[in-house]
């Protein structure tokens, strides 16, 4: 894979991400797919990824912006940044209280492609800024 159909792949996966189409973010996955969130530990496959996004969608509503990619000139990997806007509408355990806040955020990602398809999406964002966003509401 050329670093540029790497970048349309990841470019891909962000307009599924905006369109909230969980099928379509699924298709470009590999099935032992590892997700590695910015806080909490590894998930692994595409059924654990799948039930991560349904937990996502159900507390969040977000869109991707102006996402930068970047790629080896192999394709092998591939990063990331945009800017990340939400809005909070169901508590997530151990968070604060939900009610409809609105937060904007940096967030970096990186990803491990394989035979044309994603096999590890890892994201790093300040979880203490989005806090201190929903806590401002």
């Amino acid at each position: 894979m050329s670093a540029h159909d790497s970048i349309a792949l990841i470019a891909d996966y962000y307009d599924a991400f905006n369109r909230r189409d969980v099928d379509a973010m699924l298709s470009l996955l590999a099935e032992n797919v590892v997700h590695e969130p910015s806080q909490g530990q590894p998930r692994h496959g595409k059924t654990a990824f799948a039930e991560f996004l349904a937990h996502m969608n159900r507390c969040y509503r977000e869109h991707v912006h102006e996402p930068v990619v970047l790629a080896t000139p192999d394709g092998s990997h591939a990063s990331a940044e945009f800017r990340l806007t939400g809005e909070y509408i169901q508590t997530d355990e151990g968070l604060p209280e939900a009610s409809g806040q609105s937060y904007a955020l940096r967030v970096g990602a990186f990803f491990d492609i394989e035979l044309g398809r994603i096999a590890r999406v890892s994201n790093h964002y300040n979880l203490a800024d989005w806090i201190a966003q929903v806590e401002r509401g």
